[in-house]
C-alpha cells in the first residue's frame, strides 16, 4: 500500500517531466542542428567575380557555366545552375526570357534566408505580389560565399568607375546587375536597340550613355541593393554605357550577374 501511494504522489512530477523534455528547444539554443531543422541550402546567389571581358560572356552557356563553376566551388555544385539573362531575337534565333530558364523555385540565398517563393512573388506578377515584394536586397543578395555586394555609397571614391581601380578593390560599389531583362523578366523583343551587349557575346565601347536615347552596345542591368537607377528595379533599371569592361565599370558594375538553382 505505501508503494503504490509514493507511486500515485511521485506520477504528475514524473510525467511533467517527461512532457518537458519533450518541449523544442527555445530559439537560439545550443541543442544539435538536427533537432532545430538545418537551414535551406542555398539556391540564388550572386557571382562574387566577374568573368573579366565585359559583357562578352560566352552566351548564356558561358553565363550558366560561370554559374556552375563558383557553386562548385561554394559546395553547391550538385544542383544546376542557370544565370538570371535574357536575349534578344536574332534571325533564326528566338529571344530568351530569364524568367524562363532558372526553374520554378523557391530560392534560398547562402544563410537559407527564402529569396522567393516562385516565379510570381519574384516578379511580381499580380498588384498584391508586386505591393508585397520579393526578398532581393542588399542584405540578402549575397555572393555564393555569404558576402554582401557593396552598393551605392558604400566606400565611395571616384577611382571606383575605372576598372583597374574596381578590379584590386572589392569594396568598391558593383552593384549592377547584368539580366538583359524587363521588370517582369522578360526578353526585349525590339533587336534593334542592343540590351544584352549582343546576346553576351559583345565587348564593344558603346554610346557611354545610361539615360535618354542610348544606342549601340549596352545591357540591362537590375540593382542588388535596389539603391539608384530611377526605379530602383533589382532586374531591370537602366542600360549600360556600352560592353567592354570599363564601360561597365563606369556605371558601377563590373559584369556581376544572379544565377539560380533550376532544381
Amino acid at each position: 500500500m505505501r508503494v503504490s501511494l509514493a507511486l500515485a504522489w511521485a506520477l504528475p512530477f514524473l510525467l511533467g517531466s517527461a512532457a518537458q523534455a519533450q518541449q523544442p528547444a527555445p530559439q537560439g539554443s545550443s541543442a544539435p542542428a538536427a533537432a532545430q531543422g538545418a537551414p535551406h541550402p542555398m539556391t540564388f546567389f550572386v557571382t562574387s567575380v566577374p568573368i573579366g571581358d565585359g559583357g562578352n560572356l560566352g552566351g548564356l552557356a558561358g553565363a550558366d557555366a560561370h554559374c556552375q563553376r563558383l557553386a562548385t566551388a561554394a559546395g553547391a555544385g550538385s544542383r544546376t545552375w542557370h544565370a538570371y539573362m535574357s536575349t534578344q531575337p536574332r534571325p533564326g534565333q528566338p529571344a530568351v526570357n530569364a524568367r524562363d530558364r532558372i526553374g520554378q523555385g523557391p530560392w534560398y540565398n547562402f544563410k537559407g534566408e527564402m529569396i522567393a517563393k516562385g516565379l510570381a512573388d519574384l516578379h511580381g506578377d499580380t498588384i498584391e505580389l508586386a505591393r508585397l515584394g520579393n526578398n532581393v536586397t542588399k542584405l540578402s543578395a549575397l555572393t555564393e560565399k555569404g558576402e554582401i555586394v557593396p552598393g551605392l555609397n558604400d566606400n565611395p571614391d571616384p577611382k571606383d568607375r575605372t576598372w583597374a581601380y574596381a578590379s584590386t578593390h572589392p569594396n568598391s560599389n558593383r552593384h549592377e546587375m547584368l539580366t538583359g531583362s524587363t521588370t517582369d523578366g522578360y526578353a526585349y523583343q525590339d533587336a534593334s536597340i542592343d540590351r544584352t551587349c549582343n546576346n553576351w557575346t559583345s565587348n564593344a565601347e558603346g554610346s557611354g550613355q545610361i539615360r535618354g536615347n542610348v544606342t549601340g552596345a549596352a545591357a540591362e542591368v537590375g540593382l542588388s541593393d535596389r539603391n539608384g537607377g530611377g526605379n530602383g528595379s533589382w532586374n531591370s533599371a537602366h542600360p549600360t554605357g556600352g560592353c567592354s569592361q570599363e564601360a561597365l565599370t563606369r556605371s558601377h558594375g563590373v559584369g556581376l550577374f544572379y544565377c539560380f538553382a533550376i532544381n
